[in-house]
């Protein structure tokens, strides 16, 4: 699952890709101008889990995976520049949800690209940028529509009155996540990638004086609001941070990370929540494979059958499919951590193809190939 990094210029997106990444990327001052040189960075960031380092702890195994997701940073957008910000958003839509990061630091070195440090108007503004992104694609595949229409070939209705619908909202400057749409129509829509239907999550990028501040949660209480009013179907995730701290930490090795953040008076990296929010934010949970030989957090998407889990493993074990045996990992803690204890307490669940797979659940899967 891939998050693409994004924003105004200047917000720190870079700083924030770092953070999550522990890379090194050079940060500038100024907005970037896209170029065909310019390219995408990527990174695969492990997913922080408190599960996966206790079992480890317990079976001691050869080798520990946790779950992870891909960021993507890019080149920032710029207010009002049409054709800077298709190119950005032609990037955005190849992935699953949106990271926007908002500048709420003052720093007289760095310039804002609007002339001023005001979190609630950037987010307003960048919604408003996603709404004119996708009303820019739906206009010009109306007007393909018509030009196909007067050389007499024959257009699929539904569709024509789906881009109708979603015109009508985005010229209101209403975002696609508050219409209603049928599953008929959600289908139509899947080829389009619409940037206003997407899962959003909002980091505020503050200044290190403003941690655990008052103020900053203000803030935070503000932007939820404003979503809360125009009727969001889901109200994005709002995360304080501060990019700048949060990549020195990133930097460090882990004693000395650890240090750092005592002197802060932070209990963890703001990243592991960030990270923790993303996987939430995609519709993921994980599910557990233990052994001597490996520890390992499988990625999937909430709710999928014990069958369809079991692919995620290997495609032998899918077709060859017989039953799972499944512990709760709160069984397994409360079970003194020992799996033969587990089953002495009838805590063990023998489950088919079609249960319905639990975050946390440990499974071993029984196959004939």
């Amino acid at each position: 699952m891939k998050l693409t990094i994004t924003g105004f210029s200047n917000s720190g997106k870079t700083t924030v890709f770092n953070a999550l990444t522990g890379l090194d990327l050079a940060v500038t001052t100024y907005p970037t101008v896209i170029s065909p040189e310019l390219e995408s960075q990527i990174g695969m960031v492990k997913v922080p889990d408190a599960r996966v380092d206790r079992l480890s702890s317990v079976f001691n195994p050869k080798k520990t995976t946790y779950a992870t997701v891909e960021y993507v940073d890019y080149a920032g957008i710029t207010k009002g520049d049409v054709s800077h910000n298709t190119k950005v958003f032609n990037l955005t839509k190849d992935a699953d949800a949106i990271v926007h990061v908002v500048r709420a630091f003052e720093d007289e070195a760095i310039m804002h690209p609007v002339g001023s440090v005001d979190p609630l108007r950037d987010v307003k503004s960048f919604e408003t940028e996603l709404v004119f992104g996708d009303l820019e694609l739906v206009e010009k595949r109306l007007q393909k529509i018509e030009e196909q229409a007067k050389k007499g070939k024959k257009q699929d209705e539904a569709d024509r009155d789906l881009l109708l619908k979603c015109k009508k909202a985005l010229e209101d400057e209403v975002s696609l996540r508050n219409l209603e749409f049928t599953d008929e129509e959600k289908r139509l829509m899947l080829p389009y990638q619409f940037l206003s239907t997407m899962p959003e999550i909002i980091v505020l990028n503050i200044g290190e004086s403003d941690i655990n501040s008052e103020k900053v949660k203000g803030l935070q209480d503000r932007i939820e609001t404003y979503f809360k009013e125009r009727v969001q179907t889901a109200v994005p995730p709002v995360l304080a941070l501060c990019g700048k701290i949060e990549m020195e930490i990133a930097q460090l090795p882990s004693d000395e990370a650890k240090a750092f953040l005592d002197d802060l008076g932070i209990d963890e990296p703001a990243m592991n929540k960030l990270c923790r929010i993303s996987y939430d934010a995609l519709g993921l949970s994980s599910f557990f494979t233990v052994g001597k030989d490996e520890v390992r957090a499988w990625t999937i998407k909430k709710g999928i059958s014990a069958q369809q889990a079991a692919g995620k493993i290997h495609s032998d074990i899918e077709r060859g499919f017989i039953r799972a045996e499944v512990v709760g990992y709160d069984d397994f803690i409360s079970s003194e951590e020992d799996m033969v204890r587990v089953k002495e307490r009838g805590l063990t669940r023998l489950e088919g193809k079609t249960y319905a797979v639990r975050d946390g659940d440990i499974i071993n899967f029984k196959f004939n190939v």
